[in-house]
């Protein structure tokens, strides 16, 4: 293989292929940087394809019981504590509404005219399903008790009664219970 000529101030680099015996030759201006660049890259390539090629598929995995036995008990630790963790959320949970009936059982220990809670209970189940939220289809009655806005106000409440809280609207109820007994309600009461 001839060479190729080159013009002065040139420098001829030797490139050695893999596997070929022959040499290329690469004419590059002296003097640039980009030349000795060139020259690093090239002769750390050439460098780096001679020797035997290692790669992670010749690795081969290996088991450490030792160290699994920590990773087992960890993980039990893990499971029983997150169990412990989800039965005391249920019990302060439990005892949450407990002390919710128990104050609400003793805001209305004293209802007006000797109503009940348990009548105030059937009536609002009945009504409404226990919500006091709930709205009739047309939006006439409204809340626990269902009522309409004038007999709302009749009993001193203000605004949507189904925006009022639950133990108002109790109030209120009781106050019409015992004005007008189970009229109002007159499938329910």
């Amino acid at each position: 293989m001839g060479h190729a000529p080159f013009a002065p101030g040139e420098l001829q680099v030797f490139v050695p292929r893999l596997l070929i015996k022959r040499k290329q030759t690469l004419p590059l201006a002296v003097g640039t940087a980009a030349a000795a660049v060139v020259l690093v890259l090239l002769a750390a390539g050439a460098s780096a394809h001679t020797g035997p090629r290692i790669a992670l598929g010749y690795a081969e995995p290996v088991e450490i019981p030792p160290l699994q036995r920590p990773v087992a008990r960890f993980q039990r630790v893990v499971h029983t504590v997150a169990a412990e963790i989800r039965v005391a959320e249920r019990e302060r949970e439990r005892r949450a509404a407990e002390a919710a009936a128990r104050k609400r059982r003793e805001m209305f220990a004293d209802l007006p005219g000797g109503v009940t809670m348990a009548t105030l209970d059937a009536i609002a189940d009945c009504e409404s399903g226990g919500d006091p939220t709930a709205v009739s289809s047309d939006g006439t009655y409204r809340g626990l008790y269902q009522f309409d806005f004038g007999t709302w106000e009749s009993v001193g409440g203000e605004g949507d009664p189904a925006a009022a809280s639950a133990a108002e609207q109790s109030y209120r109820a009781a106050l019409l219970y015992s004005r007008s007994g189970s009229s109002p309600w007159p499938v329910c009461g």
